[in-house]
């Protein structure tokens, strides 16, 4: 097993070289092991202005906000002003979406593990004041329920918004004050940065987008809307800040001070799987109370993706080691950087071998795509699965709304059989084969939905 000393030299001689041959514009990485934190970081934080990335600069975390969000949470759990099991509605009366029962139903465990059923991604700006997130929820009032709630896991952005609200009411408080307040403060967290306003006081990473050539440039927005936030959309902060706050986890709750920010039986139940996935591109087997977990080689490994406006951030943790690494990235082969650095030094120093993502079979098995063939919908994607002469499937996703907006461009794939009633496809995009299961059947016996890690309905 490498000491800390091994891992920071490794870290010095490597990383930079690293980021660099991936065409990565710049990166930051945090590794805890032994109690200690080592740092490295390479390239720069924008190419427009060849700023250097150094070990105190931010960058966004994206999603791997969502675990915050749920600390917050259960935080109200253990204060005994919010029951997991209850209606969701018994805390925040004014919460409905487009189905009325479902509404009434949905609890708040279920919003924490991605099984609430509504459509879960919904970029409605509604302004950068700090009524944005009371006024996304009001926004939501008709949007579509897909399946019974607790039904299938189908992972939702908006149903973290409706956390963040439930804490800003429960609080008191604007979600970035309460985030501060009661995480960032307790765990003497320097540059953890809720928004814009805090993020330009330090050096901070601009993401990249592939330009006309395919080389990254500036992305032209920083961050995603301001309503988004308890779901990721600009959180950001340096990587050691980020295993700050795994520390915390690791110490079953405490802050360096010796304050309790959670109880320790609700640390452990944070890590109690709650729902089983299915086999996906890059995903867990299990999500619990915020964490999204593995079990490998026998042990347990948790963590986070994240990813917003050309910036990716992950995060994995070995409780039973007391190791975690962060690694945040602002463009370029960022799962070249995981595979060659996060995935290489948590095989280093707990021996644990990350699996390799789906890969297309050899030789794929024929199948009748009849009951995939169709068009398939949300908010920010319109998905056609469909047949050429040749027999081959292909998977067209055009993307609409936000996605568009930020310069997504249509992709089309073709897809083989993967194992039973899902696909991959042929071709790697951004480095992984996407596998696509499609679930449930209608009276005509066509799937219902397509899903990728979110569920979308047949149109």
């Amino acid at each position: 097993m490498m000491s800390p000393e091994s891992v920071q030299s490794w870290l010095d001689e490597h990383f930079a070289r690293i980021v660099g041959e991936r065409g990565v514009p710049g990166a930051s990485v945090a590794v805890l092991t032994q109690g200690r934190v080592l740092a490295a970081a390479g390239g720069v934080l924008s190419v427009t202005t060849g700023v250097e990335a150094t070990t105190d600069s931010v960058f966004q975390i994206g999603s791997i906000t969502k675990l915050w969000t749920s600390a917050l949470v259960m935080q109200l759990v253990d204060d005994g002003l919010v029951d997991l099991d209850a209606p969701l509605r018994a805390y925040l009366p004014e919460f409905t979406v487009g189905d009325e029962a479902a509404a009434a139903a949905i609890t708040t465990r279920q919003l924490l593990c991605h099984v609430a059923g509504f459509e879960g991604d919904i970029f409605t700006d509604t302004g950068r004041g700090d009524d944005a997130i009371e006024r996304y929820l009001a926004s939501i009032h008709d949007i579509p329920q897909l399946f019974e709630p607790g039904e299938v896991f189908s992972y939702n952005n908006t149903g973290f918004v409706v956390l963040g609200r439930l804490v800003e009411v429960l609080r008191g408080k604007p979600f970035d004050a309460v985030l501060v307040e009661r995480l960032a403060t307790p765990l003497g967290l320097t540059h953890v940065s809720p928004s814009p306003y805090e993020a330009i006081l330090h050096r901070a990473a601009v993401g990249h987008v592939p330009g006309e050539d395919g080389a990254p440039v500036a992305a032209p927005t920083w961050a995603l809307a301001r309503s988004n936030a308890p779901a990721g959309s600009m959180l950001a902060m340096t990587a050691r800040d980020l295993l700050g706050f795994v520390a915390m986890h690791l110490a079953d709750g405490t802050a360096p001070d010796g304050s309790v920010v959670l109880r320790p039986e609700t640390v452990t139940a944070m890590r109690q799987p709650q729902v089983k996935l299915p086999r996906l591109s890059g995903m867990g087997g299990s999500w619990g109370l915020g964490w999204e977990m593995d079990e490998l080689d026998g042990h347990t490994v948790i963590g986070h993706d994240g990813g917003t406006i050309g910036q990716a951030a992950f995060l994995r943790f070995v409780p039973e080691h007391g190791v975690a690494i962060a690694l945040l990235t602002n463009g370029g082969d960022f799962f070249g950087v995981f595979n060659d650095v996060l995935a290489y030094l948590l095989g280093e120093l707990t021996g644990i071998t990350l699996p390799g993502r789906p890969v297309p079979p050899a030789d794929p098995e024929p199948i009748d795509p009849a009951p995939y063939l169709g068009r398939y919908a949300d908010t920010i994607y319109d998905i056609t699965v469909g047949q050429d002469a040749d027999g081959a499937i292909w998977l067209d996703r055009v993307p609409k709304d936000v996605i568009a907006e930020i310069g997504g461009k249509p992709e089309r794939s073709r897809l083989v059989h993967f194992e039973g009633d899902s696909l991959i496809s042929l071709e790697p995009s951004h480095g992984i084969h996407l596998v696509f299961a499609f679930i449930g059947r209608d009276a005509a016996g066509l799937a219902k939905y397509i899903h990728y890690g979110r569920v979308v309905a047949r149109a």
